[in-house]
């Protein structure tokens, strides 16, 4: 091949990166090896690296280039006039007619090949040093769009060639001190996908914020993908989990968030102009670029391609709006996530608090305090101040050199899979992108503090705010006999703890999702003709558009907020505890008012597994049932025990399992577990009897406290007297562990107690629980303390292995 100027993808794979560079190499392996296996990819072929080396030479380029390049180290010229000059020798250089007539030859066969022509074609440049493990170089070198006919091609291929000395390219070569001169560039002629009318985006098969490897991560957008790649648009993003792919019977989408899209790319009609930007329609703003099935087949798709490479990837596709096809038009290796370490790792955490400004979509995991630097025009770029948080509307590629002098970097457009998100990620710099106006709320060199350490959501703070960070190694933690679980509220929280080797979830609260993702009490969606204030009937037809039943709403959105949650832990125990608002909180739902009566002490009162059968509720229970039996049932989630909380008497216990069953949740059925708290001084007394019900307990420390020794846990007056170590509340655990044992099942304990007293943990150890679930913060402090009860017990007494 070192002596061909142009070649076919079929022709080519990975082994040719040094020929056809990694963008291209990439495509012609995926065109051979995985379109067996389904992966589309658009007929293309490449011109070589030998094709560059004989243009440059043809037009003797190289001595103004070297020239140009030692003014720019000596000083004597700016990186703008620099990369100016190059690329003005390319742009005014000609193909040596051999590789022209080559290229018009190649192109007539793709025409005639589609069965029309001339042909509108894709052309990407695709450099000998771009896409590998640690260097990914993405959107160093130009794409071009919608390119018709012979001269056009030419000239685009030519604009590639000039595209490899943009400032970014030059600039992004020196920081990975690559040889300017030693790097060729490959061009990539494609069939050009009817995207313009249909919709594409980026995919990752990887978490890109979390490092998770068992997710797929997909943006999309209405129309030609550049538009997500260079971060003009918020598009959708889905989530999609990779070991339930192999299964049919599954749909295993974990998260579907709806992004605004209000901006697209077309093709241009008329005049030189290939593309042009338009805005959507409000029903394209209101949908979602991509069904099911088709984010599950890109899933598939991503899964495919990082099994052949044998590591994660980050890929572009496209949506023929026409034909409605599915194509992969990009893959290469993901340089930032996969090389972490999957055992060490650095928390941060904000030890004060602050107004925020904005938020947005959280890249990295870290936080930054600094003056900000707002440039709303390129042309202001050289203004930047070096250790300044750089506030913009969005960051392109132009934007590199001073990306990498920033403290962080706050955008009003774009989403996690944008060019400048990539770019930040590799930089290791954090963004928060897509805030919709950062560069109206903040001030130019206002001191801010942004915050990428909060879960999938980061926030840009007024003031400097302290923060520390701490380094973990989770190699050192030892071994225990004890499950040791993880007590998760939020699902971009368990994205967060992915890596904590917790034996599961030991409580996963279902307020935390429906208050701050759904945000209605479920009965104003069952009965909305019952919610008579004009504001939150508003915000109910604001969250449920696009759902043709607003209880749709609540049930989808419950089911992935729970199968997020429940991802990073498959195939472990995850145990979700049934809703347990009190009236008071109900009624702060939007439409809530209308539904909840005001009760002197909402803690003994209408709450938990009373709510479940009484006709008040007993609707709203039904959509927290299907929920459920979506996640277990539909996305695949068998591992999900569904939890009672807060049920008084055995008689009560009896009703609520048999509205679970009239609601599809039949305890046994299809391995579905059923547990129940136990907090409650009936629980224990009658332990036997309700273990005779369910399939395990979990003991809820706090409210169990509270009703054994009469102290108001929430009083600032007997804090002093509520304490879980105080004997009667030891007696009573202790005996509901030993019914539980009696009867055969398992029983846990998930309140805070073992992680604030150590003597607390040694107590439960030496009582022989199986399980105790821990905050994700006090999980590595509390392992150690677990594991010394352990090894002083077993010096005792030999210990009977924990049952998870």
């Amino acid at each position: 091949m070192d002596e061909r100027y142009v070649v076919r993808f079929d022709e080519i794979g990975m082994a040719d990166i040094p020929q056809v560079g990694g963008k291209n190499a990439s495509l012609g392996e995926m065109v051979s090896t995985l379109g067996s296996e389904g992966v589309r990819v658009p007929d293309g072929f490449a011109t070589t690296s030998a094709a560059y080396r004989a243009f440059v030479k043809s037009n003797g380029l190289e001595p103004a280039i070297r020239a140009a390049l030692d003014r720019y180290h000596s000083g004597d010229a700016t990186l703008r006039v620099t990369g100016e000059a190059v690329r003005e020798l390319f742009l005014a250089g000609e193909f040596p007619e051999q590789i022209a007539a080559t290229i018009r030859t190649f192109y007539a066969a793709l025409s005639t090949g589609a069965g029309r022509g001339p042909l509108s074609v894709a052309v990407r440049s695709s450099a000998t040093a771009e896409d590998l493990p640690d260097a990914s170089f993405a959107g160093q070198q130009e794409t071009f769009l919608n390119v018709t006919g012979e001269r056009e091609l030419l000239d685009a291929c030519r604009r590639c060639y000039a595209s490899l000395f943009t400032d970014r390219a030059i600039s992004y070569r020196e920081v990975k001190e690559f040889d300017h001169l030693e790097v060729a560039l490959s061009i990539g002629i494609q069939h050009m996908v009817r995207s313009d009318v249909g919709g594409s985006g980026v995919m990752f098969s990887i978490d890109t914020e979390t490092g998770f490897p068992e997710a797929a991560v997909i943006s999309a957008a209405w129309g030609l993908g550049e538009t997500v790649v260079q971060g003009t648009v918020n598009p959708d993003k889905y989530l999609v989990f990779k070991p339930l792919l192999d299964d049919p019977a599954c749909s295993p989408i974990i998260e579907k968030t709806l992004g605004p899209k209000e901006r697209k790319m077309i093709y241009a009609e008329g005049g030189s102009a290939r593309t042009r930007m338009v805005d959507t329609t409000v029903r394209e703003r209101e949908s979602f670029v991509l069904q099911d099935e088709e984010i599950v087949r890109l899933g598939r798709w991503a899964a495919l391609v990082e099994a052949h490479y044998g590591h994660p990837m980050d890929m572009e596709w496209a949506k023929d709006g026409v034909t409605g096809e599915l194509f992969m038009v990009q893959a290469r290796p993901e340089t930032v996530q996969s090389r972490k370490s999957g055992t060490r790792f650095t928390i941060h955490r904000l030890t004060e608090t602050g107004t925020v400004l904005v938020s947005g979509a959280a890249i990295g995991d870290s936080i930054a305090s600094a003056p900000a630097c707002v440039i709303r025009n390129p042309a202001d770029i050289e203004s930047f101040q070096d250790g300044a948080i750089l506030v913009t509307e969005m960051t392109d590629p132009d934007w590199v050199p001073i990306m990498m002098r920033a403290a962080g970097i706050v955008t009003d457009h774009g989403g996690p899979t944008s060019h400048a998100a990539i770019i930040s990620r590799e930089l290791g710099v954090p963004a928060v992108v897509g805030t919709g106006n950062a560069t109206d709320a903040i001030r130019d060199g206002q001191t801010i503090t942004l915050s990428c350490a909060e879960g999938d959501q980061g926030h840009v703070y007024d003031g400097a705010l302290a923060f520390e960070a701490e380094e973990v190694d989770l190699g050192s933690l030892p071994k225990t006999r004890t499950a040791v679980m993880v007590n998760i509220a939020s699902p971009a929280a368990a994205f967060q703890w992915w890596r904590l080797p917790a034996d599961g979830v030991g409580l996963a609260r279902m307020e935390f999702i429906i208050n701050n993702l759904i945000a209605v009490h479920p009965m104003a969606l069952v009965h909305p003709e019952r919610v008579t204030d004009e504001d939150d009937r508003r915000r109910i037809a604001e969250l449920t558009r696009g759902y043709s039943d607003p209880k749709d709403y609540f049930v989808q959105s419950l089911a992935l907020g729970i199968a997020k949650l429940t991802a990073p832990y498959y195939p472990n125990p995850v145990i979700v505890r049934l809703s347990d608002f009190k009236t008071n909180e109900y009624a702060h739902l939007v439409g809530g008012s209308a539904f909840e009566h005001l009760e002197e002490n909402p803690m003994l009162g209408f709450r938990g597994a009373s709510r479940y059968y009484d006709e008040r509720y007993r609707e709203g229970f039904a959509l927290e049932c299907s929920a459920l039996k979506r996640v277990r049932e539909h996305i695949g989630f068998t591992n999900v025990i569904v939890m009672v909380p807060f049920c008084r008497t055995p008689a009560e216990a009896d009703r609520v399992l048999a509205v679970m069953a009239e609601n599809g949740l039949v305890r046994g059925e299809n391995g579905l577990q059923v547990y129940m708290m136990c907090e409650i001084p009936s629980n224990v007394i009658l332990g036997e009897v309700f273990a005779a019900k369910f399939d395990g307990f979990s003991i809820g420390s706090n409210d169990l406290t509270q009703l054994v020794l009469g102290v108001d846990r929430d009083s600032e007056e007997l804090a002093a007297l509520f304490d879980e170590r105080d004997e009667a509340v030891e007696r009573m655990i202790s005996e509901a562990i030993h019914k539980a044992h009696a009867a055969g099942i398992k029983i846990g304990i998930c309140g805070q107690a073992p992680s604030n007293y150590p003597d607390f943990a040694a107590f439960l150890v030496s009582e022989g629980i199986d399980s105790i679930s821990l905050n994700p913060d006090s999980f590595l402090k509390t392992v150690g303390r677990i594991a010394e009860a352990e090894k002083r017990l077993e010096a005792v007494r030999p210990v009977v292995p924990a049952r998870v």
